[in-house]
């Protein structure tokens, strides 16, 4: 069996996990509450033919005229995924942290510094060798490259604090964080793997693909199963992270005052008077000793 029969029947496999995830996803109206997903997901399935049908006539004897036509519509889509990712870990972030909506806020806006950033130093690493049309892979390499990374701190940051946000492994935020993070880690290990055995590209193209295909079957297991429902988060007084989030709450808002409530068993109020008394002592030694 070939490689490029293998790659054909992966590239259909493909196409048909994409296809029944966005309806698994439309179905189960996750849209509203991951929109971005919603959006690439579409964007998937109606690219996934187009770009198969214009390489199939690039292919041909006489398709030379679209490769440029497959250049542009592969590229420009690469990109808007590129950019719809960093929408969709937004979405993860906001979800996880849906029931605490103080470290959310104050989260979202350093989220948002951080997609800044890294887009900053995603345009000042781009190689500006090559201009006119030859600049768009390097343009939009660098942003899947940040995306990536962004996907993997995601990933990182759900996995450490999963207990501490009562995020359930079966949530779609977690699933979707998940498959995005395999994807992520398999781009940089097919690009380093690549880049130092040349010839083995049609064995390493495989397992890429392999790892899209598994990226893909978890996000529609994630869509297929049932999702427990989140329940109100209840978490004692004393909690770390309950004093973050009423610290996060507090904080952007002018004139707030705060409540200060003393412990029920008084020991702030045995402290006062015992330092009054002692006071008083003091002085009535001091009149007794003058008189």
């Amino acid at each position: 069996m070939s490689s490029g029969f293998i790659m054909s029947a992966m590239s259909v496999s493909e196409f048909i996990l994409w296809v029944t995830l966005g309806l698994l996803f439309w179905r189960k109206r996750l849209t509203r509450r991951f929109p971005a997903m919603g959006a690439y997901l579409g964007l998937h399935v109606a690219a996934t033919p187009l770009l198969l049908a214009v390489l199939y006539a690039q292919s041909q004897s006489w398709g030379h005229a679209y490769y440029s036509v497959y250049f542009f519509s592969y590229w420009t889509i690469y990109i808007v995924s590129a950019v719809l990712l960093f929408f969709i870990c937004l979405e993860v972030f906001r979800s996880a942290l849906s029931a605490f909506p103080g470290l959310m806020r104050i989260g979202v806006a350093v989220f948002r510094w951080a997609i800044l950033i890294s887009l900053i130093v995603t345009f000042f690493s781009i190689s500006f060798v090559h201009f006119g049309a030859n600049i768009i892979p390097n343009v939009a390499d660098g942003l899947m490259r940040a995306v990536g990374v962004l996907a993997l701190c995601l990933l990182a940051f759900l996995c450490l604090s999963m207990n501490a946000l009562r995020l359930s492994a079966r949530d779609a935020a977690f699933g979707i964080a998940l498959g995005f993070g395999l994807m992520s880690a398999n781009d940089f290990t097919f690009a380093s793997l690549i880049s130092a055995h040349s010839t083995l590209t049609a064995p390493l193209q495989i397992a890429y693909e392999s790892l899209v295909l598994i990226a893909l079957f978890i996000w529609a297991i994630y869509c297929a199963l049932p999702e427990p429902a989140r329940k109100p988060v209840v978490m004692p007084v004393s909690s770390t992270i309950y004093r973050w989030n009423e610290i996060a709450s507090a904080l952007g808002h002018t004139g707030t005052q705060v409540a200060v409530q003393q412990p029920a068993n008084g020991f702030f109020l045995t402290d006062v008077e015992k330092v009054v008394e002692k006071v008083l002592n003091r002085n009535l030694k001091g009149r007794e000793s003058e008189l």
